[in-house]
């Protein structure tokens, strides 16, 4: 995206004329909004689930425009409440300390994994398709859920291409490699990594979660074996007789080089801080993000371009992610701010439901109010947002209320596949279905789906604890 002189010169004048107090600014004092300022984003997220339905032509061409829209809603509204400094304030926090690394990782793992080309003679049949699902879920807690499914739906596509029912495939491996398999480590999914970040264990979801993300997978495999055999009788597969081959294996040690800068990230604290408007960078955050840059940029320069081509690969999608992501971290603010309000804000109730008759957190209550809102406001917001409910204590939070951690963490990541919008990579996953002549389901469509699928699977894990985690009473 070019930006003009003109542009550039706005923006400059912007940051020098902004008044001095909006540096200081904190958050939007949510005890005092009302749950109106919420209306923007409910507006936004219905706009996302029926554009494509009711006005599918409008939507695909104008879809970053609508969004938009709405957020330049709740930016006037907040500053009507607030005034202008804070609003901004907010804002800047909004998309430099939530939105910039959050788009930047995933573009990050968007372009160096559609450098990698997997070529060869794999079928679309019900074993070869579960095993794939099988092998994404069990990488995603290491090269991360958008790692995961940028190296693999394009072969799964490829492998299915002469069927007539493959709808399905896609939907499960949205949940699987999409969503679940990323449950083991920060590396993951986002939610996880903002727990790292927050002082939890890098090994605390792998040692205490490892058992009900084998069950649910394993369920979830078992369900999907079963749907894909009975979708593929009669159906014609297709496949070449050329011997599988991996090619731009340089992405495959660029994938490496963006986590080994996470962990750099994470481990090391050179306690140098940026003020921005009121908003807190720490040096080894800006580092790690600007090597992520660096490191897809590398991978554009040595990948023959034929790979990317033979790919299919194109920008639209992380183009859909980053327009529409945008607009949800900006239409968020005023409903993070009145959620953070805790009892004194209008969603004190939220508050209340998690919390037991004796005063006690409740585990079953944290993990499907964490669920059911990250499939509609984004997970990792949504995970941060409840962890600060928790407490926001790591030690505590990994010792004596290790059960509440553990549902904050399964919500937030397993429910992330109820809709397209509760993780990234669902998005990215649908738009490139979309361009290889998929029909995937509408919102609504995808929801039911979804919901059907997990939902019992859901109901299973309250009352049937796999480990010390989730128990009734």
């Amino acid at each position: 995206m070019k930006i003009s002189a003109p542009g550039l010169t706005l923006a400059g004048c912007i940051v020098v004329l902004m008044p001095h107090e909006a540096r200081a600014a904190t958050m939007i004092e949510g005890a005092a909004m009302k749950w109106p300022f919420a209306l923007p984003f409910a507006g936004l997220i219905l706009s996302i689930a029926l554009g494509p339905l009711l006005i599918p032509n409008v939507w695909h061409r104008h879809y970053g425009k609508i969004a938009a829209g709405w957020s330049l809603v709740t930016l006037l509204s907040l500053s009507w409440f607030a005034g202008i400094s804070v609003m901004f304030a907010s804002f800047v926090h909004a998309m430099l300390s939530e939105y910039l690394s959050f788009i930047i990782l995933l573009f990050g793992l968007y372009t160096v994994a559609g450098g990698i080309l997997v070529t060869g003679g794999i079928k679309g049949t019900p074993w070869n398709n579960t095993a794939i699902l099988a092998f994404g879920t069990s990488i995603a807690s290491i090269v991360g859920t958008t790692g995961a499914a940028m190296i693999l739906i394009r072969p799964l596509i490829r492998a299915n291409i002469s069927r007539r029912q493959s709808t399905h495939v896609v939907i499960f491996f949205i949940i699987l490699v999409g969503n679940v398999g990323g449950a083991l480590s920060p590396l993951g999914d986002p939610p996880l990594l903002v727990g790292f970040l927050h002082g939890v264990d890098f090994f605390w979801t792998t040692r205490n979660l490892w058992s009900q993300t084998v069950l649910v997978a394993a369920l979830l495999l078992a369900m999907f074996f079963a749907t894909d055999v009975w979708c593929s009788r009669g159906e014609p597969i297709a496949a070449s007789s050329d011997p599988i081959k991996i090619q731009g294996h340089i992405n495959l040690a660029l994938i490496a080089a963006i986590v080994a800068s996470i962990l750099l990230s994470a481990n090391w604290r050179p306690d140098i801080d940026f003020d921005v408007f009121g908003t807190n960078l720490q040096l080894q955050n800006l580092v790690r993000d600007g090597l992520i840059v660096l490191i897809a940029v590398l991978s554009l320069c040595l990948t023959p371009d034929e790979h990317r081509e033979a790919n299919g690969f194109s920008w639209e999608p992380i183009r859909v992610v980053a327009k529409l992501f945008a607009a949800i971290f900006t239409a968020i603010i005023p409903v993070v701010a009145m959620l953070d309000a805790g009892r004194n804000g209008s969603f004190a109730w939220l508050l209340t439901a998690v919390t037991a008759r004796d005063g006690s957190p409740h585990e079953v209550a944290y993990f499907w109010y964490t669920g059911l809102l990250s499939a509609f406001l984004d997970n990792a917001p949504t995970y941060l947002l409840f962890f600060e409910l928790a407490g926001g204590d790591a030690r505590e939070l990994t010792a004596e209320l290790s059960g509440i951690l553990a549902a904050i963490s399964m919500g937030a990541v397993y429910m992330g596949a109820l809709t397209y919008i509760g993780n990234a990579p669902n998005l990215m996953i649908v738009a490139i279905a979309n361009e290889r002549g998929i029909r995937m389901p509408s919102f609504f469509g995808y929801l039911m789906w979804a919901a059907a699928v997990l939902l019992p699977l859901f109901l299973l894990l309250t009352v049937l604890p796999v480990a010390p985690v989730l128990r009734l009473g």
